[in-house]
């Protein structure tokens, strides 16, 4: 059975030495774009909620990361998410390259506008 992380920092303490920095980059990114946001574990992955709803998931794998659920926009922007999409709802960015931090920033800000108010 796999392991059941308690905390987002032990979910990135358990990847290998390596991708630990790449996790981190992304956590950082996801937080200055929403400094409201609390960090919890769901569906075993971190995930960050605003006003109590679960906004942006992402998680390690072997040879990427993926950031869940991808955000609706314009063209310009779906053509810029086009080559990262993989299967519904993902975008996978491969370890062996720069990590595009910007862009992770934009998709956590266009989910953001695209949550609706809380009463």
């Amino acid at each position: 059975m796999a392991e059941k992380w308690k905390s987002v920092d032990e979910y990135i303490a358990s990847f290998p030495e390596e991708v630990r920095p790449v996790l981190e980059d992304v956590r950082r990114t996801i937080k200055t774009a929403l400094p409201e946001a609390e960090e919890v574990i769901s569906y075993n992955i971190p995930t960050f909620k605003v006003g109590g709803k679960y906004l942006v998931y992402f998680a390690g794998w072997k040879k990427h990361i993926s950031i869940y659920p991808i955000p609706g926009g314009d063209e310009a922007f779906e053509k810029e998410l086009t080559p990262y999409r993989t299967g519904p709802g993902t975008l996978r960015f491969a370890l062996n390259r720069p990590m595009p931090l910007d862009l992770i920033d934009r998709v956590t800000k266009h989910l953001q506008k695209g949550r609706p108010s809380p009463p």
